[in-house]
């Protein structure tokens, strides 16, 4: 049966769009994209720069060593790659929050409009698509890397607000796309059926009913597998059944994407959004996701790590304040607890229909809007990267002098094979993507 014929056949079983794509996984069912090595992209973001003494390595080259903003990453310090000396180069209308993460994954200018920050000129949106989307474009055009979504859009606590400093990714010039960090209306997105546009019953008969359906054409490994993909599905229903403290059945509230959580509930949310974007590539639902936390500007109050001031206020603070640094620190390795659990899900995870794990294949980006909070300054943005995805060479601490990061941006198009020769501000891309990251 030719591969055409199985994506047919599984079809005419009538399986439903959310089960289509964890079944094409199945090696025995022969994926349909087997032949062409599966590659993902993450962009994490967390806000208001880092302290740089507590992040950066002093070394260079194989033989570093993890500060401790960055310690949770020492089970993958072989699969990271430091990027000091990255820079937004980009000027123009808005402050350095605004261009901070207007700029920070399209790599042009800010629009004239009237969000006014700092005292700097107002601003509007980005002039252009975001790294991620225009992967997401490349990617979709293919119907060998073709996803159900392309791209998914996490969010932990991002404002309801709708501005410049609470929007990263964009879809074209003055469209910015939204995150969805409620992970009820993720899972809904993924799993759910509404009715009415109200009602989300349980998915697990209809999602049971279809595993059903191909359980006696697979082997005995893949019947393993859609056990798991049910249980997890399972699982995390009642988990967020249990958050919303109501039964199934219950009125979903109308709520615009972004909706605000409860500060104290961060931690929660983050274990749940990752746990989903990880499930949603066992499934291939994408191959390309962010994962914002908060915003430029981020206000949160980390309470769980005893502290009390919000962190953009905490970001303000001089270097000379050594308890606001230990704060700030503290913060920062949060962050990155949260990249190492989703480094140490991905890792864990055989990539279905593949070979090694999710990690071995997909390339997580961690960033900022600045490079240190007090000073404002768009020089040395951090750019952390974990995994293998982009079969850069991992493992190294690598400093630039001063380069743009559109530079950046043209590498990671460059690993899924999009030879673009300049994105964002042209004036920024003379030099072509970075030699030195293969």
């Amino acid at each position: 049966m030719t591969q055409r014929n199985r994506r047919d056949f599984l079809r005419d079983l009538g399986l439903g769009a959310a089960t289509l794509p964890f079944v094409l996984n199945l090696p025995s069912l022969g994926f349909a994209n087997q032949s062409k090595r599966k590659q993902r992209l993450v962009v994490m973001f967390s806000p208001n720069g880092v302290v740089t003494k507590n992040f950066w390595p002093d070394e260079t080259g194989a033989d570093f060593k993890l500060k401790e903003s960055v310690s949770p990453l020492e089970a993958f310090k072989k699969q990271s790659l430091f990027l000091h000396g990255v820079c937004d180069k980009v000027r123009g209308d808005g402050d350095a929050h605004m261009r901070g993460i207007g700029c920070l994954l399209t790599g042009t200018e800010l629009f004239p409009g009237n969000i006014q920050g700092g005292s700097d000129t107002p601003a509007g949106w980005s002039k252009g698509n975001s790294i991620d989307q225009e992967i997401k474009s490349h990617l979709q055009a293919d119907p060998a890397t073709k996803t159900r979504f392309g791209s998914l859009e996490f969010g932990v606590m991002v404002p309801e607000r709708a501005d410049t400093w609470t929007r990263m990714v964009y879809s074209g010039p003055n469209k910015p796309i939204a995150p969805i960090d409620d992970p009820y209306q993720m899972f809904k997105k993924l799993y759910g059926r509404a009715k009415d546009n109200q009602v989300l019953a349980s998915v697990m008969d209809d999602l049971n009913a279809d595993l059903k359906k191909v359980a006696d054409k697979v082997s005995g490994e893949d019947r393993k597998l859609l056990d798991e993909h049910a249980t997890f599905v399972r699982e995390m229903e009642q988990e967020l059944k249990a958050d919303k403290g109501m039964a199934a059945g219950h009125k979903v509230p109308e709520i615009e994407p972004g909706v605000r959580h409860d500060n104290d509930n961060i931690p929660k949310i983050s274990k749940m959004q990752i746990d989903l974007m990880v499930n949603s590539f066992v499934s291939d639902a994408s191959r390309i996701a962010t994962l914002q936390y908060t915003n430029s500007v981020g206000m949160a109050r980390m309470k769980w790590l005893g502290i009390t001031e919000g962190h953009h206020e905490l970001s303000h603070e001089p270097d000379k304040e050594e308890k606001a640094q230990e704060k700030l620190t503290k913060i920062n390795k949060w962050f990155c607890e949260q990249l190492a659990y989703l480094a140490k899900r991905l890792s864990e995870t055989p990539e279905p229909g593949g070979t090694g794990s999710l990690l071995d294949n997909t390339l997580i980006v961690w960033t900022n809007e600045l490079g240190k909070g007090n000073s404002h300054t768009l020089n040395d943005i951090p750019f952390l990267l974990v995994g293998g995805g982009l079969d850069f060479k991992m493992g190294r601490s690598l400093k630039y002098k001063q380069v743009a990061h559109n530079r950046l941006l043209m590498s990671l198009a460059h690993g899924f094979g999009h030879r673009i020769t300049k994105f964002g501000s042209p004036n920024y891309c003379g030099d072509g993507p970075l030699a030195d990251l293969t």
